[in-house]
């Protein structure tokens, strides 16, 4: 890897919606620059190497690879960042485009425009990057690129005679979509003789060398041994290795200004570490500062999960604290349940995320789960003027001591056929969304702005959505803030006992409904006794629905062969008595399946698993 001077350096991201083809792209790159021999069309993908990466066709995590390439006699560095496009992921995605000075915006030729693709754009123009605009999949059949042309330039302002087009699958147009790279995104601008600053834009663990870090030179230079500072996080190493990614990590002397790279200090544990930190020397220099935009990602989605077998509890603490190594996003701390025994409530970044660590907490541990109910962060101002902040419906203290109540609020862009406006903004207006505007982006295709409480997005907006329009609608949204909303804590009881477990955080308006649905489905799921069980809804001491499961009876009249009325009575009332002794003493067993019935429930209500 040679080092040239700055002017030859090129930092730039690729930046799409979901399954445009960023991967793939990637790897494009990789075989014409020579980092990688060619490789078939349907091999695996270089840059996605998890498992579940390659099996759902999507970027879970940002990777970085420096390229050599050259054009006109003269040899450039090329530093690419491949991004994830998933909304979840928003604030990685802006720390890598912090660390590039362009970024390649694909846009798939057979959809579209999506929601995503547009939030990204919009995030590479706030970071005052260079965009390049590129039109994939121009090899399939439904492509149009015509159309998204004038898309891109209804929606984003681009010229379509600047779009070039490639095919990320056969690599048509790809090499000169680096040439492109090289004559508009600008060389980095940095001081080599300055005091060191450097942006940490992502973070890896390794078993044998601990943290891993991924940054890019602002100013300043950084060798082995020296000594650094992370401003955020306010700690220090040294430095014991550091290189460059081509695509494995190759050693080098040192780093200057402008170029990306990796650096191995001995840290024990990514919860040490903030992606967006700055890195400076240590002591810190005078006058130097933390770059920018730095903030802890903050969890927006919590969830309980329970091992179904409770030997399972010490695998499944191991399974997390490994996981965490590797993705300090993830929050977790102990809880027990009293229907489901002991477990971890966890917060997630968003409802995908959720279920991709669910996933891989299952297969790197051999532990089968049991997920509670998604529920959102709330806050909740007290009598005495506190305020509280509330991530499961055990936590919500009484009614009485509860002022105000509330949520977060999704500010959500929705892209839609026109055909299914009407359907959409029913949807939107049925979860308590308001109107903020419509765009037409094209005559076949409309953005819809709501703002959605976030709450009604975890449960079943997305599948609402994708339903209503057939596949074809998008949606990208970010937190807009907390307000004031009717809010209840919805408790269900099993034969008089509440079941923390099954207990959510709704709108009264709602409540009735949903508490309807849950015991509906605990009726169907426990099994009968030999008492009568009565199911309850309730918010505080009002009891809003009810469900009975009758008890197991055994005719004791049948050996009364005759006789007078009353001997049958008798027995009746014997057996009723009995009974009434055994509900007494008797406990509901609820089984399993009865909370994967309303934990996992594909009605309206349920939790949903896919996206």
């Amino acid at each position: 890897m040679t080092r040239g001077p700055i002017e030859h350096i090129r930092n730039f991201a690729i930046v799409a919606h979901i399954d445009h083809g960023k991967s793939t792209l990637a790897d494009r790159f990789l075989e014409i620059t020579g980092l990688v021999t060619k490789r078939g069309a349907k091999a695996d993908l270089v840059l996605d190497d998890l498992d579940l990466e390659r099996e759902r066709g999507i970027t879970i995590k940002a990777r970085a690879v420096r390229m050599p390439y050259e054009k006109d006699g003269k040899q450039y560095v090329l530093n690419l960042i491949d991004t994830p496009g998933h909304v979840d992921f928003t604030y990685e995605v802006s720390r890598s485009l912090t660390a590039c000075e362009g970024a390649i915006l694909l846009v798939d030729s057979t959809q579209g425009v999506e929601a995503q693709t547009v939030a990204n754009a919009y995030l590479a123009v706030e970071a005052d990057l260079e965009i390049v605009p590129a039109l994939n999949k121009l090899d399939m059949q439904g492509a149009r690129p015509d159309q998204v042309k004038e898309e891109i330039e209804a929606i984003l302002g681009i010229d379509p005679e600047t779009v070039l087009s490639v095919s990320a699958k056969t690599g048509d147009g790809a090499r000169a979509l680096l040439d492109r790279v090289i004559t508009n995104v600008p060389a980095p601008v940095g001081d080599p003789d300055a005091p060191l600053r450097a942006l940490l834009f992502d973070a890896v663990y390794d078993t044998y060398r601990g943290v891993v870090i991924y940054l890019r030179l602002i100013d300043g230079v950084l060798k082995r041994g020296d000594a650094i500072l992370l401003i955020g996080a306010d700690t220090n190493y040294e430095v014991t290795e550091i290189g460059v990614l081509a695509p494995n990590r190759i050693k080098v002397d040192k780093l200057t200004a402008g170029e990306s790279g990796y650096v191995v200090a001995s840290i024990k544990s990514l919860a040490e570490i903030a992606i967006g930190d700055t890195i400076s020397h240590y002591p810190q220099p005078a006058g130097v500062e933390a770059l920018p935009g730095f903030r802890q990602p903050q969890p927006m989605v919590y969830c309980g999960l329970y091992p179904t077998y409770p030997k399972d509890f010490e695998a499944l603490r191991k399974a997390l604290q490994t996981l965490v190594l590797n993705d300090a996003s993830i929050t977790f701390h102990p809880e027990t349940s009293e229907a489901l025994g002991f477990g971890f409530r966890c917060g997630f970044l968003g409802l995908l995320h959720m279920e991709i660590v669910q996933e891989r907490l299952e297969r790197d541990s051999d532990v089968d789960l049991v997920q509670t109910a998604p529920n959102v962060t709330y806050e909740i101002v007290k009598s005495d003027g506190s305020v509280i902040r509330v991530e499961k419906p055990s936590d919500v203290p009484d009614p009485n001591l509860i002022v105000e109540f509330r949520e977060p609020i999704a500010h959500c862009s929705m892209i839609v056929p026109h055909e299914s406006v009407g359907a959409i903004m029913q949807m939107a207006t049925e979860k308590r969304g308001v109107y903020c505007e419509t765009q037409y982006l094209s005559p076949t295709r409309v953005m819809l702005v709501y703002d959605v409480p976030l709450q009604e997005i975890v449960f079943d907006f997305y599948d609402k959505l994708k339903s209503a329009t057939r596949g074809y609608g998008t949606l990208d949204y970010d937190i807009k803030g907390y307000e004031t909303a009717h809010l209840v804590r919805l408790r269900i009881l099993v034969n008089g006992i509440e079941v923390d477990a099954l207990s959510m955080i709704c709108h009264r308006d709602t409540a009735e409904r949903r508490g309807r649905r849950v015991l509906a489905s605990l009726r169907k799921s426990i099994p009968r006794h030999l008492f009568k069980v009565p199911l309850q809804a309730a918010i505080g001491g009002k009891i809003i629905a009810r469900e009975t499961i009758s008890a197991m009876r055994k005719d004791v009249t049948a050996k009364c062969y005759g006789g007078d009325i009353s001997r049958k009575r008798k027995l009746l009332e014997k057996q009723k008595a009995g009974k009434k002794r055994m509900k007494q003493v008797g406990n509901v067993e609820i089984p399993q399946e009865a909370f994967l019935s309303v934990l996992g429930s594909g009605d309206d209500e349920g939790k949903k698993k896919g996206r």
